[in-house]
């Protein structure tokens, strides 16, 4: 069983930003015991500072200085050693971490509301070709369920019975097969996955809204390889954006290094994760009957 946990970044409806996403890591489940040990370690030490009390390693709120992150024993390098750590897990050589994302420019899509349905549409797929191509490639018949945090009732409601709609009637390129149930939706207190989730969203949403890519730089080795040179990114990006992004100046406060003087960040890619990794399926396309058109064009892995 693969876990996907997700989350998002940015408001579809805040007209003063241009982006959101929604996206996480999927990760093996005999995996998430280890990850979730990690990301306790790295919180204590400053749970310590803190006078003992819990802290979600939520990314916002380390870099903004809120939800216990705000205390006076907790330092502008505390915080920014704290974010570039959880991010650095992704580089484990005891896991092989998958992360999986789409990006939205919101004025390439027709409707506001259509916008988080798609996202989820984009991942679920993707998530479905990750396991197929596990299956076609290492025999490896795993199936999957996605993790979210906790939102409004109807919201939760309305994902369930798209991820059943995809299941059963099928989406714009088919139908999901790889999937155990549909989507479980858990406090993010509850488990520091949710957590890692949030950062890796958060860090995603940096590169693209304020062209800060010191994130980035740790996340995007590790987007899932899902064959013929495809990966676990989706985009839907105006024609101007692309050239922006490549051209993103060095941050004047970069993240510091690992704690202990351990390898640098992106030195090693466990399993497979590297392939394809300068690759994404980015539609530029204002009209989304034509993106999924295109989407269904490229995607070539029956199940």
């Amino acid at each position: 069983m693969y876990l996907s946990y997700l989350d998002e970044s940015g408001t579809p409806g805040d007209k003063n930003t241009n982006f959101f996403v929604l996206g996480g890591v999927t990760v093996f489940e005999r995996q998430t015991h280890w990850l979730e040990r990690e990301m306790d370690a790295i919180a204590n030490r400053y749970q310590q500072k803190a006078g003992g009390h819990y802290l979600e390693l939520h990314a916002a709120p380390m870099r903004n200085r809120k939800e216990g992150w705000d205390n006076a024993n907790i330092s502008p390098a505390d915080r920014a050693q704290a974010s570039a750590d959880v991010l650095r897990l992704l580089q484990a050589p005891q896991i092989k971490v998958n992360v999986f994302a789409a990006v939205i420019e919101k004025s390439q899509m027709l409707r506001t509301a259509d916008i988080l349905p798609y996202c989820f549409e984009m991942l679920a797929t993707k998530v479905d070709d990750f396991l197929a191509y596990k299956y076609q490639k290492y025999k490896e018949p795993a199936r999957g369920i996605f993790v979210l945090d906790r939102k409004q009732a109807l919201e939760e409601a309305n994902m369930q019975a798209l991820h059943h709609t995809f299941k059963h009637l099928g989406h714009g390129n088919g139908k999901l097969r790889n999937f155990a149930e549909v989507p479980m939706f858990i406090d993010s207190k509850a488990t520091r996955l949710i957590q890692l989730a949030d950062s890796i969203c958060y860090w995603i949403y940096r590169r693209y809204q304020s062209l800060d890519d010191r994130g980035w730089q740790l996340i995007q080795p590790y987007f899932a390889n899902l064959g013929n040179g495809r990966t676990g990114l989706h985009e839907v990006l105006a024609p101007a954006t692309p050239a922006l992004l490549a051209n993103i100046a060095p941050d004047p406060h970069p993240f510091p290094p690992p704690l202990g003087g351990t390898a640098s960040p992106g030195s090693h890619c466990p399993g497979s994760a590297c392939a394809g990794t300068n690759r994404s399926d980015s539609y530029r396309h204002p009209i989304i009957t034509a993106r999924l058109t295109d989407v269904g064009a490229e995607r070539g892995h029956p199940h």
